[in-house]
């Protein structure tokens, strides 16, 4: 896929822009969003997603927007895993419900810049060296069993950027408003808005060691795997507010994410055995498959959730009706 200079900078420019508005539109208004705001952004962001992706499918080639939408969709899924974090570092820092979605956009747009070098890397990577798909699936198939076993859902620890930022700069002992910086006694000090900046745009590090390598296992292109991280990140503030309380809820959805990374990890491995020739071509896992057992799994995943919701539901409204 041969995308040319301008074709990198107009993307990159509209994606800054409508991430910039929705700042500005955040920081003049800090509100805690309704259910209604939330689910109109999210619809909006999803439909510039797939407008995108239809323009891919139609103006370029079907099995690039087929790649796109798998990768998009694959993306979306791990952010969704992704809120739990967001929430227990919400809970931790003690953010005024007000100014969450502020933490959660500059957070996300810090989040995207430091994909972006991650892609940049990858993409290099898999240009030099064909071993390196061996790598990938080793990391989706480890974060996998991680998954299975819930590691890294139960408490927030601070990472070594936020242990340090707060060793460097002076902190606040309370919010002030959503300001990063102040000024009390001459001496400029940070408020805890900083930190709880850093704190949710460098756990995005770690997120990025599954989706990359996930996502560079539906797709080589680096402009639709920099473009699938783009749009499904810019919807993540608007997914928190929106299925916030809801996450805690889709009980099988980790397990369902964890299938799919071992999917796209033996995908890789077969991908890479095929470039070392000691695999058939028939064996290399073609896209449209990708796209279908991705979708089949999230479907058949969700649904199971929803069921056992209302069993264990409906068992707490009859336990409460007996004892009554």
């Amino acid at each position: 896929m041969n995308v040319p200079l301008w074709g990198w900078l107009v993307t990159v420019g509209v994606i800054s822009a409508v991430i910039l508005v929705d700042l500005v539109f955040s920081v003049r208004r800090p509100h805690t969003p309704s259910l209604r705001e939330a689910a109109l952004w999210s619809t909006f962001y999803v439909l510039l997603a797939f407008a995108f992706g239809v323009g891919v499918w139609f103006l370029v080639d079907p099995v690039y927007g087929a790649e796109f939408f798998a990768g998009y969709v694959t993306e979306k899924s791990l952010s969704v895993d992704n809120l739990f974090v967001f929430m227990l570092i919400m809970t931790a820092f003690k953010v005024p419900a007000i100014h969450r979605h502020t933490v959660l956009l500059v957070g996300v747009a810090l989040a995207l810049l430091l994909r972006g070098i991650f892609i940049a890397i990858g993409a290099a990577l898999i240009a030099q060296f064909s071993w390196i798909f061996f790598v990938f699936g080793a990391i989706l198939v480890w974060t996998a069993v991680s998954m299975v076993r819930g590691d890294g859902h139960e408490e927030y620890h601070e990472n070594w950027v936020v242990r340090h930022a707060r060793k460097i700069f002076p902190v606040t002992e309370d919010y002030v408003g959503s300001k990063v910086l102040v000024k009390r006694a001459g001496k400029r000090l940070i408020t805890p808005m900083f930190i709880v900046i850093i704190a949710v745009g460098t756990a995005d590090v770690l997120f990025a060691v599954d989706s990359i390598p996930a996502i560079f296992g539906i797709t080589q292109e680096a402009f639709l795997v920099f473009t699938a991280n783009a749009f499904a990140l810019m919807g993540l503030r608007q997914l928190y507010f929106l299925i916030g309380g809801l996450v805690e809820r889709l009980t099988y959805l980790t397990y369902g994410l964890a299938i799919i990374l071992t999917f796209i990890g033996g995908k890789l491995f077969l991908h890479a055995f095929h470039e070392y020739e000691m695999v058939p071509a028939w064996m290399d896992i073609n896209t449209w498959v990708s796209l279908g057992v991705i979708v089949l799994i999230l479907v058949v995943t969700t649904m199971a959730s929803i069921i056992k919701t209302r069993h264990v539901d409906g068992q707490r409204v009859e336990s409460g009706s007996h004892e009554q």
